[in-house]
Parts: structure tokens; C-alpha cells; sequence
């Protein structure tokens, strides 16, 4: 069976503006946020990155912005990899991952970006997991996998390397932690050079040469749960990871589904807590495929592209020396919205998505979920 793709649209940048993208994404302290405030408010990549040495000095500190020597040079290691950059907006960028508020401005991509176009399910689980966890990944992945949907997972062993192996045919898309050179397990290269081998991807937003840390595995769940439509859990313990990657896809919007398994195994515990807290029970494929039949056409919003054009009117306002001490003297380790911080000290949205740009590229300012922030002491 064959769901339909979404249309590829978008707008391809220039190899210049790419390389622009890449140094910025790349500097210290920009990530996803700062990078579409930048845009926004200078209009360009090149212009932002001008801007940045001033913008954070205004914030109490200096930062390394990334040459364009250093940006070339991961370009070049990536090409000789076989990978290339996306970067949001471009018709490649995958579709569902569009919809994400904040998604990574500049993904490393290897093998065939068609998989990106695809209505998608991630398959996370145990690492540890049970033979009988292994045997319920294969159904369930090959099931959805014939029914025209990519799987998406973490290239982890366990769960993860089952659901992969099992869609080589159907189209299955590996997210990394760290760099596309620094795959994580080791053993699991053949199973990588596979997945690129029959038509799937290996993704990251992480730099070539980046060794994956523990702190990096949530933002890379953030992606698996953002590149698909819905993410089924197989075997998970309490404390397993494969909760936090739930959780994240629930913020995203996407359907959570759970196995459920015995009580007496520790790990079912976290995929029996997901059903009593609300998630779909799952017991074959086609639980699954019901649920995500009816979004199986929809892909991101085109609308949510960072597109580089001059910036708008209303978000060039200069702060003023007094109200930039109100807008730093009003925050605190406690998170307060935009709109209490805005109506507290009187100042533009303008004024204050300054001086908030200039804390956060100065390593001052904690972004909380909802938009909420905080002063790090």
C-alpha cells in the first residue's frame, strides 16, 4: 500500500546563504530559538552573524561565533560522507517535522530524502528488551511498515535496531545523538549502512564530529517524536528513556500508543504507566494504523519556514538604557510569560525581544516550556 506524500515546497537556498545557516546554527548559544530571532529581526543569516559578537557582549559576555572557515570544512567532511545539509523551508526538509514549533534550522541528512515525505510512526523501546519485546517490534513495524508508513527511531540497540531492520524494505529513518561520523552504538554501523543502502535516512542536527552525550539524547527523542505522526512504545522501564521520548511526542502533539506487557517484567512498567496516564493501547498494527489514518495526510505547515527577507517593522525597537535595566531587574530564576514581563515594565515587544536575545546569546536566559523564561543566577 502507498499513502500519499506530501508535495515538496519550499525554497532552496543558495550555497552561499546554506553556508550562512551553518555558521550560525553553529555558534555558541544560538539554537533553534535564537536562530529564528536572529532571522527575524536582521532579516539574514549573514546579517545576524555581524550582529552576534555585539548582541552578546550587551549580555554580559563574549561568545565564539563560527567562521566561515570552520563551516566550509564541515561541509566538505559531510560531502565525503554522502550527507548533505537541509535546512527549514527547503522542499527537502522533511514535512512533518515542520510542524514543530522551533524545529532544527539545519538538519545533516544521508541517504533518500523521499522518506521525509512519507506519513511516519516512531518505534522506541527497551534497550535490554526481552525477546518477546524484539518479536512484538517486528510485527508491529512491518505492519505499519506495509501499510506505506516509514518507521522512525534512534538507531539504540534493542527496540530500536529491531524496528530498523524490519522496515529495510518499506522505509525506516535513524536519528543520531551525535554527528553522522560519530554513530552510536559502534556495532550498529552495518545496520546504518543499511538503512541508506535501501532507500531509508540517517538524520542529525548535531555537528560532524560531535561524540553524543547523555544531555544530547532528548533533543534527538525530540526529533524522532517530531519526524513522525504518532510514537508507539514497546518495553520501557520507570526510569526508561523511551518515557521521556513519550512525553516529548504528547508536547508535540503527536498520538502516544503503549504495549502493554506483564506485571511482573520491569519493562512493561513504563508502557503499563503510559496506557493508565492516557495512552493508546496497542496490541497489533492495526491499533496503530486506525488511530493514524486520519492524519496520515497532513503535512507540516509550509507557513512555519524560516524565510530570510528584511526584517519587520515593530521588531527593530532599540531598548533604552532604563528599560533594559527594568526588563532585566523585572526576571529571576522564577519563569515569568512575555506578556506578564510586558506588561510589568511598559516596554515594547520589540525592546524586549532584544534585550532577551542579548541574555540568551550572553548564556544568561533559561527558555521554559510555553514560552515562560528565567534569569540564571
Amino acid at each position: 500500500m502507498s499513502l500519499p506524500a506530501a508535495p515538496r515546497r519550499g525554497v532552496v537556498l543558495t550555497e552561499e546563504m546554506r553556508l550562512s545557516w551553518l555558521r550560525l546554527i553553529r555558534s555558541e548559544n544560538v539554537g533553534p530559538v535564537t536562530f529564528r530571532e536572529l532571522i527575524n529581526r536582521y532579516g539574514s543569516a549573514a546579517a545576524a552573524l555581524e550582529a552576534l559578537p555585539e548582541l552578546a557582549a550587551r549580555g554580559g559576555r563574549r561568545i565564539g561565533v563560527c567562521g566561515a572557515e570552520a563551516a566550509a570544512e564541515e561541509m566538505t567532511r559531510a560531502g565525503k560522507l554522502g550527507a548533505r545539509f537541509v535546512c527549514l523551508g527547503e522542499p527537502q526538509y522533511p514535512a512533518h517535522l515542520r510542524s514543530v514549533d522551533y524545529a532544527p534550522p539545519v538538519l545533516a541528512v544521508m541517504g533518500d530524502s523521499a522518506s521525509f515525505e512519507r506519513p511516519a510512526l516512531a518505534i522506541v523501546g527497551a534497550r535490554n528488551a526481552s525477546l518477546s519485546g524484539i518479536k512484538l517490534t517486528r510485527i508491529f513495524a512491518t505492519g505499519v511498515g506495509k501499510a506505506g508508513y516509514v518507521v522512525v527511531s534512534g538507531l539504540a540497540r534493542g527496540i530500536d535496531a529491531a524496528a530498523h531492520d524490519a522496515t529495510l524494505d518499506t522505509g525506516t529513518v535513524g536519528v543520531f545523538a551525535g554527528g553522522l561520523d560519530r554513530p552510536y552504538p559502534p556495532e550498529n554501523r552495518p545496520l546504518m549502512r543499511k538503512i541508506v543502502d535501501s532507500g531509508g535516512a540517517l538524520v542529525s542536527e548535531m555537528p560532524f564530529g560531535w561524540t553524543a552525550r547523555a544531555i544530547d539524547f532528548p533533543r534527538r527523542n525530540r526529533l524522532v517524536a517530531g519526524l513522525s505522526l504518532g510514537l508507539l512504545v514497546v518495553e520501557a522501564a520507570l526510569r526508561s528513556g523511551s518515557l521521556i521520548s513519550a512525553r516529548l511526542a504528547g508536547e508535540l502533539g503527536r498520538l502516544v500508543f503503549a504495549v502493554p506487557g506483564s506485571p511482573l517484567d520491569p519493562r512493561a512498567a513504563g508502557t503499563n504507566r503510559l496506557i493508565r496516564e492516557g495512552a493508546i493501547l496497542a496490541c497489533d498494527a492495526a491499533d496503530v494504523l486506525e488511530a493514524l489514518s486520519p492524519l496520515a495526510t497532513g503535512p507540516g505547515r509550509p507557513e512555519d519556514a524560516i524565510v530570510e527577507e528584511p526584517a519587520t517593522d515593530g521588531l527593530t525597537d532599540e531598548p533604552t538604557r532604563s528599560e533594559r535595566e527594568r526588563i532585566i531587574e523585572t526576571l529571576g530564576p522564577t519563569p515569568v510569560t512575555i506578556d506578564e514581563i510586558l506588561a510589568h515594565t511598559g516596554v515594547s515587544a520589540g525592546a524586549l525581544q532584544l534585550v532577551l536575545l542579548e541574555l540568551d546569546l550572553a548564556g544568561r536566559l533559561e527558555r521554559h516550556s510555553g514560552g515562560s523564561v528565567s534569569l540564571l543566577m
